[in-house]
């Protein structure tokens, strides 16, 4: 997820290396896909959730091309709609889909879990996000993916009841959890064009172990 620059992981990354707690606040809680999927059990089939920028989808080619269309050199092209209608309107075509996404989205599917679909991008005319994720993904009920226009996710993931919630950011997993799903963080790829990266298990969330990819 992206858009909305935040100084909380500078900041959290900042105390991680320079204060004295104790190491075991420190330890982020890995999880394996394996691990995971065991902790559902054989419940009934749920709604989850996914981010889409660096959580199911690279997307850091149509950023970067934005960009250099609409502000070469800093961030102001995230406030141009002109970028943001490019990019709803077929650009994800040259992202590239993350390994970690088509394995939780087949497992998911596996289950007869619901998948819902919700980004901070602001809603633009023509989207074609949704037919690019159902195609990509091979996704078999696929529901109109939700834009919130903001980081804050809370309410479109309560909304639709979601029992775990899939995010890249912070503000993925304060979203989630306000919410009352469980928030499982997706690694951020270290060379992603949004940066700072932000400082996996930091909020004590469960982190899945290979995801960058």
């Amino acid at each position: 997820m992206r858009i909305f620059p935040t100084t909380l992981a500078v900041v959290l990354a900042v105390s991680l290396l320079g204060c004295s707690a104790p190491a075991e606040q420190r330890e982020v809680r890995w999880i394996t896909l394996e691990q995971l999927f065991a902790s559902l059990g054989n419940t009934a089939p749920m709604a989850v959730g996914f981010d889409v920028d660096d959580t199911v989808l690279y997307s850091s080619p149509c950023f970067y091309e934005g960009q250099q269309t609409y502000s070469p050199g800093s961030n102001q092209y995230l406030q141009n709609m002109a970028f943001w209608a490019r990019a709803n309107g077929g650009c994800d075509r040259y992202s590239i889909p993350k390994d970690v996404a088509r394995a939780l989205i087949a497992a998911h599917q596996r289950r007869g879990d619901t998948l819902y679909f919700i980004t901070a991008r602001p809603r633009t005319e023509g989207e074609q996000l949704t037919g690019i994720l159902r195609q990509t993904f091979a996704i078999e009920d696929m529901q109109p993916v939700v834009f919130s226009s903001g980081p804050d996710k809370t309410r479109f993931i309560r909304d639709r009841g979601l029992r775990v919630y899939y995010g890249d950011s912070d503000n993925d997993i304060t979203s989630a959890r306000d919410a009352g799903a469980r928030p499982i963080r997706v690694m951020r790829a270290s060379n992603s064009t949004n940066q700072p990266l932000p400082v996996n298990g930091a909020l004590g969330e469960e982190v899945l172990m290979d995801s960058e990819h």
